[in-house]
C-alpha cells in the first residue's frame, strides 16, 4: 500500500503556494463577473481595511493636536504613525491569509445553503445528533488553560435567526474567578447531523484598578455577528461525518469574524501520528480516542494571520483539546458531564 501524506502536510504545501502566487493575489479587485470571487472578495476586504487604518489615524492625529505641550503632541502622532504602520502591516498578511484560504476553497461565491426545512428544532432529541458536538440543552464542558477557565453549556434556549432554529450555547471565560467575557454562541442542526454556526452575541469585561468596588465593565462587544445580518452568513462548525483534507469556513463576517478550518485527521489516536502526538496529554487522549475515532482540526483565522491551532474532538463529548503549536500551550477538557468518560478525567496536564 502506498504510503498516504498525513493531512496536516496540505497546509504547509498550501502555504509554499500561497508565499509563490502573492504578486498576483495583489491584483486589483474587480465587480466583473470572471469567476474569481473569493479572490476578490480578499481584495475588497483589504481595501476595507486600509481605509480603516487610515481611518484611526486620523482619529489619532485628532486627538493629538489637543495634547497641551509640544513634546506631548509629538510623542502622541510617532505612536500614531507607528500604529498607522503597523496596521497597514496587518492588513496585508491578512490579503495573504485570505488568498491562501481561496487556494483552499477555491473561487465560488460563499453561499451556505440555509432554508428552514433543512435544519432540525428538536435539540432535546436531535436525530441523527451530531457525535463530535453534542448539542443537548444541559450538557455541559469546563476547560482549563492559558490561565483561564472555560465553561461551556447548552442552554434550554433557543433563537430564530434567518428562519432557522438554532440552540443556544453559552461560553464563560474566567481569569482568577473574574469573568473577562460571556458569549451566547447560536448553532443549528442540519437534518444530515452537519453543526452550523449562526452568530454569537459577545461581551468583553476588564476589571479597573481603583474602582472599589472592583466590578467587571463592559469593554467590547467585537466579533459579534448574526447570520443574515450585515452580510454575515453562517459557516459550518461541523460536518457529518467529517472528511480528512476538507477545508471550510466555520463563519463570514467580513473583516470581523472569519474563522476556517481544515481537517487534519478523522482517525486519531495517541501514538499513530508523532506530529498530531506533539504537546497532547498522553492520558487524556488515550482516555478519549481509545477507538481511533477522534477528529482533529487546524483552525485559523485570516483576521489574525499566524500558525493554525490544532483542535482535538472526541467522539460522544466533542471539543476536549486546544494546542497552540507555537508554543505548546495548551485548553484541555477537565469536567464534562455528558459521557461516562467525563468521571475518569484527570487533573489538567501543566506545561
Amino acid at each position: 500500500m502506498p504510503t498516504r501524506r498525513s493531512p496536516h502536510h496540505l497546509w504547509i504545501a498550501a502555504s509554499l503556494l500561497a508565499a509563490a502566487t502573492s504578486a498576483s493575489a495583489a491584483a486589483p479587485a474587480t465587480d466583473s463577473d470572471d469567476g474569481r470571487y473569493c479572490s476578490a472578495t480578499a481584495q475588497h476586504l483589504l481595501g476595507a481595511c486600509r481605509h480603516a487604518a487610515s481611518d484611526a489615524l486620523l482619529r489619532a492625529k485628532a486627538s493629538c493636536l489637543n495634547l497641551p505641550g509640544n513634546a506631548d503632541r509629538l510623542r502622541c502622532r510617532l505612536k500614531a504613525d507607528r500604529q498607522a504602520i503597523d496596521g497597514r502591516a496587518l492588513c496585508e498578511s491578512q490579503r495573504q491569509a485570505r488568498g491562501l484560504l481561496c487556494l483552499a476553497l477555491g473561487e465560488d461565491r460563499y453561499a451556505p445553503g440555509f432554508a428552514a426545512a433543512d435544519f432540525q428544532t428538536d435539540f432535546h432529541r436531535p436525530s441523527p445528533a451530531n457525535p463530535y458536538q453534542p448539542l443537548v440543552p444541559g450538557n455541559r464542558w469546563k476547560l482549563v488553560g492559558g490561565g483561564e477557565t472555560v465553561t461551556i453549556e447548552v442552554q434550554d434556549k433557543t433563537k430564530l435567526i434567518a428562519g432557522v432554529r438554532c440552540v443556544v450555547v453559552n461560553d464563560v471565560v474566567e481569569v482568577d474567578g473574574v469573568v473577562v467575557e460571556d458569549t451566547d454562541d447560536w448553532f443549528a442542526l442540519r437534518n444530515d447531523g452537519a453543526v452550523l454556526y449562526c452568530g454569537e452575541s459577545v461581551r468583553d469585561f476588564e476589571v479597573f484598578e481603583g474602582d472599589e468596588p472592583p466590578e467587571p465593565e463592559l469593554v467590547s462587544i467585537g466579533g459579534a455577528f448574526k447570520a443574515g445580518v450585515d452580510g454575515s452568513l453562517p459557516g459550518l462548525q461541523m460536518a457529518a461525518p467529517p472528511v480528512a483534507g476538507t477545508v471550510y469556513r466555520q463563519e463570514f463576517s467580513p473583516n470581523n469574524a472569519e474563522d476556517a478550518a481544515q481537517v487534519l485527521s478523522t482517525s486519531y489516536r495517541f501514538g499513530d501520528d508523532p506530529e498530531l502526538d506533539r504537546f497532547v496529554p498522553k492520558a487524556l487522549a488515550r482516555a478519549l480516542c481509545a477507538a481511533a475515532d477522534c477528529v482533529v482540526n487546524a483552525e485559523f483565522s485570516p483576521l489574525e494571520p499566524g500558525i493554525p491551532a490544532r483542535k482535538y474532538y472526541a467522539r460522544g463529548i466533542g471539543f476536549f483539546l486546544e494546542v497552540k503549536v507555537e508554543n505548546g500551550e495548551l485548553v484541555q477538557l477537565a469536567e464534562c458531564n455528558m459521557d461516562p468518560r467525563c468521571a475518569a478525567l484527570g487533573a489538567p496536564a501543566r506545561r
